[in-house]
């Protein structure tokens, strides 16, 4: 589980086989190599890749083709700029951004990128997996950074995000053009909401046998969700 805050950018590159060479860059390695170890989950352009092997400034993961072929990390262009990196949440640790799992729900492109007084203005066309997650000020991570939907117009299936300056310029947002391919990744609470109104019954414990009830707005009200 990872927050969607990044801490350090990186390269990546195909070794033989499914592994792939991940290198920090320009000595921002202290958050993501200080005590990293075998087995540790690292968060590359927002999926989540097991350490295999430690390098003096990176680490080796195996990367499946099914993730290959369902996020952008196989794509050439990932190749060419910067991944952005994050070591998973700890606990007690300060949560920043939103719950992240580092599991890609769907890739969509950078349709716009403008510059205001005080932001970055970025949409993004989406996928239909990514759709019903939206949320008007909710939560949403575009390539592993935790991000707050400013609009979605549902039409035309774009995605729109206000980006303040450093969180542009820290992460590989400033290196996207027209284009460019990005991993998305809904909310898991939504998710989690998604799948109980979908099968629309849960078994709720009563003194005697359980009972269906059907989960709708009234029952969630009833039961302190408002």
């Amino acid at each position: 589980m990872f927050t969607g805050l990044i801490q350090a950018l990186g390269t990546i590159r195909p070794l033989e086989g499914n592994y792939w060479q991940i290198n920090c860059i320009d000595g921002a390695s202290a958050p993501i190599m200080q005590d990293l170890a075998f087995g540790d989950s690292v968060a590359v352009n927002g999926v989540c890749l097991s350490v295999e092997t430690i390098l003096p400034d990176g680490f080796i993961v195996t990367a499946s083709p099914e993730t290959l072929q369902r996020t952008t990390l196989g794509k050439e262009e990932t190749l060419q700029i910067s991944v952005n990196l994050e070591t998973s949440l700890r606990v007690g640790s300060k949560i920043g951004g939103h719950f992240v799992m580092g599991h890609v729900d769907g890739i969509g492109r950078l349709v716009q990128a403008s510059k205001t007084a005080t932001s970055w203005e970025m949409t993004f066309s989406v996928p239909h997996a990514i759709a019903h997650y939206l949320v008007p000020k909710g939560s949403i991570a575009i390539n592993g950074i935790s991000l707050t939907v400013a609009q979605y117009q549902p039409d035309d299936a774009l995605l729109k995000v206000a980006v303040i300056p450093i969180t542009y310029v820290e992460t590989n947002l400033c290196h996207l053009v027209p284009g460019s391919w990005v991993n998305l990744e809904g909310d898991i609470l939504g998710k989690y909401v998604e799948k109980f109104i979908t099968n629309g019954k849960v078994d709720y414990p009563t003194t005697s046998d359980s009972e269906e009830k059907q989960i709708t707005p009234v029952f969630l009200a009833e039961h302190g969700y408002l």
